[in-house]
């Protein structure tokens, strides 16, 4: 364990060196419980996405399974190209058995009517690809990357998780988002500080169709702003009259240098370009679950000193 805490110091509180120490110690320990626990599966298939907890499950996997495992990632209309590409770079780097599949989850019209639970038909359409590969390769457990962290949260594709019998170690084992990122970067994977990245289709409002024309106008504009240098970024399309609205979500920190002259009018023009009639910007920048607000009946304004708190998404 020696030169493990100094890599997660960045997860932990600094100003307490024991506490620092036995967080340390127990993200160690969850770490060996969550290999112990792949090595009973004997063979695993991983629900992959290139995502922090996703990729810190499939290298972990490997490393105990060795060649009785796969990852499987799910190519859609939405998920963006330049994670697609990251995912696949990642999953060569570490040496990660992985195929691609197409999913059609917009021949559901249940998925396309985007209901609250639109991620349940998401799941659903994965996990009915995942489960006969993991057949047909042998392997005897299908896991995602669930983690402890994700507890309480709104979370509808957990129900299709249940029902197609798919394991979440990383929450069996009780990890925590900010333990598994802590983890990562000890692994030297890329994602242990990257944004949380949900997709597209979670930028759409609740009811409002999700289609792919406006999943190729939000990725468009989500990759302008981060060209700009924008680290959490979020584009959420509401359907208006003449034409569509682009509702701009930044990290707390980031508002201002969005907001200056020179930036705001580039994005707006950007923007126009993409096809969106008007431009804002939402003021409570970018957090936690601002999809779900609605459901809940309250907007939870985040704390304007810092980054957002690390979310499950939307």
């Amino acid at each position: 364990m020696k030169g493990l805490l100094p890599d997660c110091k960045r997860c932990l509180c600094l100003d307490n060196p024991f506490g620092e120490w036995q967080s340390g110690l127990v993200s160690v320990r969850k770490l060996e419980q969550l290999r112990e626990l792949i090595g009973s599966f004997g063979s695993c298939l991983v629900a992959y996405s290139g995502g922090v907890d996703s990729v810190f499950l499939a290298r972990v996997v490997r490393e105990v399974l060795g060649e009785k495992c796969l990852a499987v990632i799910a190519d859609s209309p939405s998920l963006p190209r330049r994670e697609l590409e990251e995912a696949l770079e990642i999953a060569n780097r570490f040496a990660i058995p992985l195929r691609v599949v197409k999913t059609a989850e917009f021949e559901n019209p249940s998925y396309v009517a985007n209901p609250a639970n639109r991620c349940y038909f998401c799941k659903q359409e994965l996990f009915s690809h995942l489960t006969p590969i993991a057949t047909t390769e042998g392997l005897a457990v299908i896991a995602y990357g669930e983690n402890a962290s994700d507890a309480g949260d709104f979370r509808p594709g957990a129900q299709a998780a249940k029902e197609f019998q798919i394991r979440a170690p990383l929450k069996e084992v009780g990890l925590t988002k900010s333990e598994i990122r802590a983890l990562s970067a000890r692994l030297g994977l890329p994602t242990a500080d990257k944004p949380q990245m949900a997709c597209l289709s979670s930028r759409i409002p609740y009811g409002e169709p999700v289609t792919p024309e406006k999943l190729r106008m939000i990725e468009q504009a989500e990759n302008f702003l981060r060209a700009l240098g924008f680290r959490e970024v979020r584009v959420r399309h509401h359907d208006l009259k003449p034409g569509p609205l682009a509702r701009i979500e930044v990290g707390p920190g980031e508002i201002r240098r969005l907001l200056a002259d020179e930036t705001a009018l580039q994005v707006a023009s950007a923007l126009r370009g993409v096809g969106y009639a008007h431009v804002t910007v939402d003021l409570f920048g970018y957090r936690r679950g601002s999809a779900n607000e609605l459901l809940a009946g309250s907007v939870r304004p985040p704390t304007l000193s810092g980054s957002s708190v690390d979310p499950a998404d939307s």
